[in-house]
């Protein structure tokens, strides 16, 4: 018992030993690389106060294609090479101005010596931005015909056909048909039929790649040419828009438009936004998320404006003049990231009939500088008791709601946590400013 006592001392004192000089490193590593966004962006003409706390130093150099000349930021001077660098220490509180937009790298390195990570530092215009909290009715079309499943069916001979096996897949655009453009999805189907089983020639975009694909329709039961896929060519939905420019230029949802059944981000072809009319709000409970219910006309009166992006983070287009000329609020600085900090807050949405966009407190619990999901890079909690009565939290029609703290629009709801409606997170404003 003794021999075997020592053995299992020894086991243990090898594991603390492996998880004092291998683990624990790898903690603290993983942990200050979070610390150090990959983007930093600062205001023109505005002093930015950094605190990252971390041990990481490095330069600042022009980005590639800028003048080292026209560098504006005060601090910088010339190395031994004739390059304009700014040392920038990150162990403690940096305080950067720039005058003019421009962008400029880092080489940040841990304790001034090991190479670390690469830092994009940018400086964009001190905008302000009208928060909008209003509903808005979605109408997007694909560019191209989205595929959102294939397999078989049975044929005219009973036997199960697969004319698009290993050919097509979730995911896949079809542009074009024996060389005529792909309008809409019953073009596309009467195409299909017209072949009488002859062969098609399909252009297909797959990621970033434009290929064409040889496919023979089949017959099914019913005696009618299939190719045995699904597709879809458009999308709509409720959601919140969350700024308006002074051009009239939008943002909105905070998120992109993902296709329901392959969850892929849709390609766009065109869009438009509508008047929509909340109806009805299903309370969210754990493990049941919420929605708002509304209803969109889509008559060509209740057009309100265009979506011309569809971005991870959000969609983005122009409203009429008469409708932006109804967004009366008052235009708010924005808040970037290193503006941004845990504790009280407020989302700016519409829950009810009236469509008049109130203020309701929340709790931002996190922030996230460098969070892998740009939509996650806030965590917050729905704290007014108004809210909670209503609508139990967050819910699914909310997303682009804007968050507001201090004055400064910082950001947009993007999700609610599933198993606890209360909670969610959202979006930094600037990265939705960026797509």
């Amino acid at each position: 018992m003794g021999k075997r006592t020592a053995i299992i001392k020894k086991i243990l004192l090898y594991f603390w030993m492996f998880l004092l000089f291998a683990v624990l490193p790898a903690c603290w590593f993983i942990n200050t690389w979070k610390k150090v966004p990959a983007s930093i962006r600062i205001k023109a003409g505005v002093e930015q106060r950094l605190s990252l706390n971390v041990p990481v130093w490095g330069d600042v150099r022009p980005g590639t294609g800028e003048a080292a000349e026209a560098v504006p930021a005060i601090g910088m001077e010339t190395d031994s090479e004739g390059t304009a660098a700014l040392s920038i220490d990150f162990s403690r509180p940096v305080t950067l101005l720039a005058s003019q937009t421009r962008s400029y790298t880092m080489d940040a390195r841990l304790f001034g010596v090991l190479p670390f990570k690469t830092v994009e530092m940018q400086v964009i215009p001190d905008e302000r931005l009208i928060p909008a909290g209003i509903p808005i009715g979605i109408y997007v079309k694909t560019d191209g015909l989205l595929i959102i499943s294939q397999g078989d069916f049975e044929g005219a001979d009973h036997s199960r056909k697969e004319p698009a096996r290993h050919l097509l897949a979730a995911g896949d655009y079809i542009l074009k048909a024996d060389g005529e453009e792909i309008r809409s999805k019953s073009q596309f189907l009467e195409q299909v039929a017209d072949t009488y089983g002859n062969e098609m020639v399909l252009t297909i975009r797959r990621g970033g790649e434009v290929f064409d694909v040889r496919v023979k329709p089949e017959q099914n039961a019913e005696g009618e040419y299939k190719l045995g896929i699904w597709v879809r060519d458009n999308a709509q939905g409720v959601g919140t828009m969350t700024y308006l420019e002074e051009d009239g230029t939008f943002g909105a949802l905070g998120h992109g438009i993902n296709d329901t059944d392959t969850t892929l981000l849709m390609n766009v072809q065109s869009g438009s936004l509508y008047r929509t009319e909340i109806i009805a709000v299903k309370k969210g409970e754990g493990g049941s998320p919420g929605e708002l219910t509304g209803i969109i006309d889509y008559n060509p009166e209740n057009r309100i404006g265009t979506i011309e992006v569809n971005s991870a983070g959000g969609i983005f287009g122009r409203l009429d003049e008469d409708a932006a000329g109804l967004l009366t609020g008052q235009a708010l600085p924005i808040g970037l990231k290193q503006d941004v900090r845990t504790g009280a807050a407020q989302i700016l949405c519409c829950v009810d009939q009236d469509l008049t966009p109130q203020l309701y407190d929340v709790n931002i619990r996190a922030v996230h500088l460098d969070h892998d999901n740009v939509n996650r890079g806030l965590e917050l909690t729905v704290t007014d008791p108004r809210l909670l009565e209503r609508t139990g939290g967050i819910v699914q029609g909310m997303s682009g709601s804007p968050i507001l703290q201090d004055g400064k629009l910082i950001g947009a709801v993007t999700h609610v946590l599933v198993n606890d409606p209360k909670r969610g997170y959202g979006i930094f404003i600037e990265n939705m400013l960026e797509q």
